[in-house]
Parts: C-alpha cells; structure tokens; sequence
C-alpha cells in the first residue's frame, strides 16, 4: 500500500479546488499547473504550491503530456489526479504518468482505452450482455459507408464522436437529406475538440431520460454502485441540471441498473471512480450510452445523499485501500438521503443562441445556505480558451421540491456581473411546472424554452429605469458624508440613451420620474450605500441592489433580475448605414478557425463568411446582407475581443 504524500491536479479551476479541499484534509500536500492564460487564475493559490506550463489554448498547455509529466517532475508529485475534461479520459496520458514512476488517480488505462472510444465500448458492452442501441461503431469512416448504414438504422438518427463527450460532436439528424451535413459538422468539430474524427451512429431516442450510475470499484476486485443521477435536463447534448434520485426509477430499477453498470465494469477490470450512462425509455428498459472513465462533475448530488467524499475515495483505493462500504450500506444511505439537485452556471447567453462569453468577472459573490463549487474572485478574466463552467450550486432538502425551492432561491441570491451567464435560466428552469412534476426527458429545455426569446428573462421595466437614474444621476463611487446631500435640491431633466431604450428623468431633488414611450416610473431616495451598493424607493417599493461599472457598461443586479445597460451619451454618431446593415462583428471573443472570403468577393445574405471557435465551441459569421466584401480587418488564427469589427460587406 503507497500512501500518497504530493498530489499534483492536472487540470485548472473549480475541480483542482474541489480536488485541493479534500486532499489537503486528508494531510497531502497539493500542487497545481497553470496556462500563460491562467497565471492570475484563482485556482493556483488554493494549492500549497504551483507550478507553471505556459501555453493558452488547451494543446499548449492542459493537453500537453510532456508539459503535465514535467510539471510533475519539478515539483516533486507522487501522484496525479487528472480531475475532469481534457486529459482525464486519456489512456495514454495515464500510462505516460504511471511510466514516469507515480501514482495515477484514475482507472488503468486499459480500461479507459476499452471505454475511452465509444464504437469499440458499445462493442465490448454488448458482448457482455448490456442492452445498447442499434448502431454502426466500425472503423470504416467513408461517407458514402456511413449513409449505407444510417438508411438501415433508420431515421431518427444520432451521429456521435467516437472519442470525447461533453455533447460536442453529436448530431440529430431526422432525415436522410440533413445526413451528409451532419457527418461534416460532427466530424470537423470532434477533430477540433478531441483531435479524432472517427464517428458512430446509433438509433436515436427522441424522448429518452439521461439517467447515469456512479460506480466505485478497488485493487481487490469488489465494485460496488452508488446509485443513480438523472441528468434529462440538456441542451445541445450537454448536462444543465442533475439530480438524485431520479424521478422516474424506482428501488427495483435502481437496482437493475445498478447491477447492469457493475456488470459494465468487471467486464473491462475497472478500478476507481466511473460512471455508466443509460438512455431510459418511457417503458423502463434502458440502454448503454458510454462510461464515463473519471470523476464526473455532477458528483456532488451522489455526496449529499450517501454522505460519503468521493475524491477521498478514489485517493485511498489509489492508494490500494479497499473499499469501506458494502453495496447494502450504501443503498440504505442513497435511498434515505433526501434529494439533491445540482446546476451548472455557465458563462453563455441562453437569449443568444447561448453564445459563449468571455471577459471580466467584475463581481462574484456566491450564495449562502448552499454548496457551491468554485475558483472565481472578483476581477477574474474568464478566457475564452476553456469550458465554459464558472461554477456549480447543489442543494440538499428532504424532499425534490424543497431541493428546487432552495436551490433557485440561492441563484436568485448569486452575484455575478460582469458577463452573461446562464443564471436566470437556471432559476426559471428550477421554478418550471413542467420540471417540478418530475415528468419530462431530455426534451425539456427544447419545449419549455425553445428559442432566444423563452430563453430571455424578462426584464421589469422598473429595473430598467433605476438603471437610466443609476447611470446619470449617481457618482461613481459614494460622496463623503460632509458631500453626501450636495445634489438634493438638483433639478433632473435629462435624455439617457441606453443601449436599448432612451429613458427622460424629470424631477427636483431625489424625487423624480422615468419614463420611456407609455412607460412610466417614481423614483425616490436614490442613493448610494457602498461602492457597489445603492438602494431606492421604486414606485412605493423600498429596493436594493448591487451595482458595478466598467466603463460605459453599468451592470445592475435586484430582486434575483441583473441586466448590463450601456450608457450612449457621450457615444460618436452612428456609422453609414452601409456599414452598419453590413458589419460583422464577433459576437464574443474567440479565434478565427475559418476564414471564407476576401476583399472584392461577392456573397449572398447568409453566406458562410467565416467561424469562430470559443470555449470547445464554433460559432459561424454569416453574410447580414447580400454585396461585396469591402475589407477584411482580421487574419485566420487571429484572436479577438467581442464586438471588434471583422467584415465589412457593402450593399451593390
């Protein structure tokens, strides 16, 4: 038995924190690695030492084995934990890390390998008797192939990448004529994302439940289950809300599944934490989907009902301890354990086709009363290089609905400004009938929320008022107290363009409408209370709110609602309107993968100019209007900010 004494986390973020948290508990000295990116990074400092690997984007750096194995060398690491996402699924990373003489923090690589790609799993599970899906998972890759057996799988189908997860590199496809665009797509972003293009096709379940089990397994061959995780809740195929129990499994089913995801992971001489992913039908038989070969981020929900620290887990059977509990015990403990919901804030806007965002975390504040699972500080540059994930909230409650209750409650209590991120929806989502009733499949999102405007949350115009008084009528920071009264006795009669309304404040003093078209509301007591605070009387209600500025963008944040308003006053006049109906701006900030067109080109209006990648994700710029290129401002492989002007395309 080797005890572990140095611990290097592979990985940056929240899940290094997560890692740190317990091992330093369990008196092990932890060291992290840190991109070029990533050097004031929070995570770094919440290691007893760290080392730096240099790089940006994720091959240079988080993907770089020698770099990682070098990292480990120099600092002296006895062992590696490869926390979740980019290597951590990787064989031959594991391998490379148990040659240079220490410990991996993981499965053996031959049974990641056997897992690791999707078509040579669905083989090795179906041999072992667990019921998968009809598909195609053979290596031959040639299109005209692929299309011969998706007719004979039928329609609807689902293209995978063979390799990865997270949902990058899926497709639904419901026709035969959306086929051929499918298999491009998928292909091109599982090169991008995984560097291996090889895909599978698999029957698709249009109204299927996400339902997964976690499984544990030690060095004397005991493998035990640890209950389910439903994670129906998706969008584009990747994981929003996850839960235990699983509303629709019952102690029977659970049981069945359980034993199933066991069977899973004798067959292949699993060791450690995995998960086994079903596909459940609205008839309960259920279907293999993939193994998860590490510690999944929606862990968290399987700790709160068992009471049972999953990463101290797999630290001690790494380092050749048994197993301390028996399948009975850890059943007992599951199915007593209350309920547990999880969410994944994420910085993307749901009312933009959840575009990814990047930039400046300018103010971060997490709830009381709850778990949450970050490395996030004010200040914080989020870069665009990464997974989009800022952080994760769980709550735990004695009953689903009590779970839900508690856990928008906290999101409505969440600060954090600066960029969009995925918070109101959360809450809505939590807050849905449909999602309480605990009938729905993966579906829901794409029901309940189906497009930008669903997905938006509604903005009280009062709100959006007190952000127009906000922005012309109080300092940038809160006067000395001798000044405090100075503009009381001020009259107020002033046009504040925002950036999507122009608000008129009339009044006296501190008492004052805003109005915009037929809207109209009172405002009295605007005030100052801290450097981010301020506090109101709005139409009679006493209000407070938290407040931040960075430069002309003032972001404000009430009652669970924030909005970003820009403040136009002092903006240059509009450019021609050619320019305008004509520019293509990146809409956040990312590299240039693609670049289509050049100077002189004539396009038509929603011609493919070019594609851009942030976050693991591509995001494609097409033509506003039809005309010629005028000007190219941008070079591929470039990286830039949101909103710089990239192609300028001019009416004929």
């Amino acid at each position: 038995m080797t005890r572990i004494a140095r611990l290097m986390v592979a990985n940056r973020g929240e899940i290094v924190a997560r890692v740190a948290r317990t091992a330093k508990a369990m008196g092990v000295h932890t060291i992290a690695v840190y991109s070029d990116a990533d050097r004031n990074a929070v995570h770094p400092g919440l290691c007893d030492s760290a080392v730096a690997i240099g790089g940006e984007r994720p091959a240079d750096s988080y993907l770089s084995i020698p770099k990682l194995l070098e990292a480990a060398r120099a600092s002296g690491a006895q062992a590696v934990h490869p926390g979740y996402g980019f290597l951590s699924e990787n064989a031959v990373f594991a391998q490379a890390v148990l040659d240079a003489g220490l410990v991996w923090v993981g499965p053996p690589p031959a049974a990641m390998a056997a897992m690791g790609n999707k078509s040579a799993a669905r083989q090795a599970i179906g041999q072992a008797g667990v019921p998968v899906l009809p598909g195609y998972d053979g290596s031959e890759q040639d299109l005209s192939l692929l299309a011969g057996h998706a007719l004979r799988i039928g329609f609807p189908l689902m293209v995978k990448a063979a390799s990865g997860g997270g949902g990058r590199g899926m497709r639904l496809v419901l026709q035969a004529d959306q086929l051929e665009a499918a298999l491009q797509s998928a292909g091109s972003e599982a090169v991008a994302a995984f560097g291996d293009g090889q895909l599978l096709l698999e029957r698709a379940l249009l109204a299927p439940r996400h339902v997964e089990i976690q499984i544990f397994a030690d060095q004397q061959g005991q493998v035990v289950h640890l209950g389910e995780r439903d994670c129906s809740v998706q969008r584009r195929h990747q994981k929003v809300v996850e839960e235990a129990p699983s509303p629709a499994v019952t102690p029977a089913l659970r049981r069945s599944m359980g034993e199933a995801a066991v069977q899973v992971a004798r067959s292949i001489g699993y060791v450690g934490a995995g998960t086994v992913e079903f596909l459940l039908d609205t008839d309960g038989s259920y279907w293999f989907m993939e193994m998860n070969t590490r510690l999944q981020v929606e862990h968290p929900v399987t700790e709160a009902l068992t009471g049972i620290d999953l990463v101290e887990w797999q630290l001690r059977i790494a380092q050749g301890e048994p197993l301390p509990l028996d399948q009975d015990e850890l059943l007992r403990r599951f199915e007593a354990g209350g309920h547990a919901i999880e969410v994944r804030l994420c910085a993307e806007d749901p009312g933009r086709d959840y575009l990814p965002q990047a930039g400046r975390l300018l103010r971060w504040q997490p709830p009381s009363g709850i778990r949450c699972d970050h490395a996030l500080a004010d200040g914080l540059d989020i870069a665009p290089f990464y997974d989009s994930m800022l952080a994760k909230l769980i709550a735990h409650a004695p009953t689903r609905i009590a779970a839900a209750a508690k856990l928008a409650d906290a999101l409505d209590r969440t600060l954090c400004l600066g960029l969009a991120t995925n918070r109101g929806l959360l809450a809505r989502i939590l807050r849905d009938d449909e999602f309480l009733s605990g009938d729905f499949s993966t579906a829901l999102l794409a029901r309940r929320f189906p497009d930008d405007v669903a997905r938006q949350t509604p903005l009280p115009g009062g709100l959006q008022a007190l952000a127009a008084a906000a922005v012309a009528l109080l300092p940038a920071t809160p006067l000395p107290d001798l000044w405090a009264d100075w503009s009381r006795a001020k009259a107020v009669d002033q046009q504040v363009p925002l950036v999507h309304k122009r608000w008129q404040l009339l009044g006296i003093g501190s008492s004052f409408t805003a109005s915009c078209g037929d809207e109209t509301h009172r405002i009295t007591d605007l005030r100052l209370t801290g450097p981010q605070q301020l506090s109101a009387t709005l139409n009679g209600r006493p209000l407070r709110a938290t407040r931040v500025r960075d430069g002309n963008t003032l972001w404000l944040m009430a009652d669970g609602v924030e909005l970003a308003v820009e403040d136009h006053r002092l903006s240059p006049a509009p450019q021609a309107r050619a320019l305008a109906t004509g520019a293509v701006l990146a809409p956040m900030h990312g590299r240039l993968v693609q670049l289509n067109v050049r100077a002189g080109d004539t396009v038509q209006a929603g011609a493919l100019m070019a594609v851009m990648e942030a976050m693991k994700m591509e995001h494609q710029l097409t033509a506003p209007i039809s005309g010629v290129v005028g000007a190219v401002h941008i070079r591929l492989g470039e990286q830039v900010a949101a909103r710089k002007l990239l192609l300028e395309v001019m009416p004929p």
